[in-house]
């Protein structure tokens, strides 16, 4: 009888051994998990909040400068993307594209000094560049939880609980292919 406790009480303390760490990095990825997704929800606000003032930045724009139609149309047409992006990877390209769109837009309105000296031009453009900032710090806390997460899940013993639990790694938010570049704008026309 003695004989079979031992025996029981070894297996139990095994399985502890095994279980313990299995369900605190269970545990752990799925607190990591649900960061990345708080995160990624924080930039989907932010990009929000700057597409509800684009509508109207444009729209005092083209009260100045009808003649500019091709950028107006270029910033348009790139909210409407973003606005239709489902993965982080569309999001991010989408975003360049629209932050480009927007640098050039800003670019058309030295152009007009009445309009720079619009008040309701300048709350948007005090607005919209805090919304600029509060985007970008959003995207950085993103990629340093998916960092975090993707860490996580690679290292031993949690790269095993992730495999049988399904945890895959999460996508960065990266710039689109030339979001490098200057921006052109031509006055030319």
């Amino acid at each position: 009888m003695k004989r079979t406790s031992r025996t029981l009480l070894v297996i139990v303390a095994i399985l502890l051994i095994v279980a313990v760490p299995v369900i605190s990095g269970y545990n752990k990825m799925i607190g990591l998990e649900q960061r990345v997704e708080t995160v990624e929800a924080n930039i989907d606000t932010e990009l929000q909040r700057r597409n509800d003032l684009i509508p109207n930045l444009v729209n005092t724009v083209k009260g100045y400068a009808t003649q500019e139609s091709e950028v107006i149309g270029s910033v348009v047409e790139a909210r409407a993307k973003l606005g239709g992006a489902q993965t982080v990877e569309e999001r991010a390209n989408a975003d360049a594209q629209l932050s480009s769109a927007l640098s050039r837009l800003l670019v058309v309105v030295e152009r007009y000094p009445e309009l720079k000296s619009n008040q309701n031009f300048r709350d948007l453009s005090v607005a919209l560049e805090g919304t600029e900032n509060r985007i970008k710090i959003a995207r950085q806390d993103y990629n340093n939880v998916v960092s975090e997460y993707n860490t996580t899940i690679r290292r031993f013993p949690n790269s095993i609980v992730a495999g049988v639990f399904g945890f895959d790694q999460k996508q960065y938010y990266k710039a689109a292919e030339g979001a490098k570049e200057v921006p052109k704008v031509d006055f030319t026309k």
